[in-house]
């Protein structure tokens, strides 16, 4: 199965929500972050997306690393996601949605149950934003 590489952010607010992005065209949910260009590390990769993507404007020092993950992909049958996640906490106040995302949403524990989720979020990415909830 071929592998697209990309960053992901487990972005948390205050109240212990998570935020999940759409990309226009397709019907799940997932973590805001994406593929990198080349030369870019993981990091300056996640950097640029939620920049581009979200309108946030995050340094290095702001992302915890999580770890490297792999599922199948969620828009791209066939394929598998190798995920570099990195953890950030933000004021949604600051949160837009630009770029390719159709919309965004912060979500708890509750709505991932009824919410289309990428696989990556379900059976990786949340379970470490709310262990206390995981299945």
């Amino acid at each position: 199965m071929p592998d697209i590489h990309v960053s992901a952010a487990v972005i948390v607010d205050d109240q212990g929500r998570v935020l999940v992005v759409r990309k226009h065209g397709t019907t799940r949910f997932m973590q805001p972050g994406g593929k990198p260009e080349a030369g870019e590390s993981p990091v300056e990769t996640l950097l640029r997306e939620l920049h581009e993507e979200l309108g946030l404007e995050l340094a290095e020092t702001d992302l915890r690393p999580l770890g490297r993950f792999v599922s199948a992909a969620a828009n791209e049958p066939g394929h598998r996601v190798v995920a570099d996640a990195f953890s950030a906490s933000v004021d949604p106040a600051g949160v837009q949605v630009q770029a390719e995302l159709a919309e965004l949403r912060w979500i708890t524990p509750e709505d991932a149950v009824t919410l289309p989720l990428a696989p990556l979020s379900v059976e990786h990415l949340l379970p470490l934003a709310w262990p206390a909830a995981a299945r």
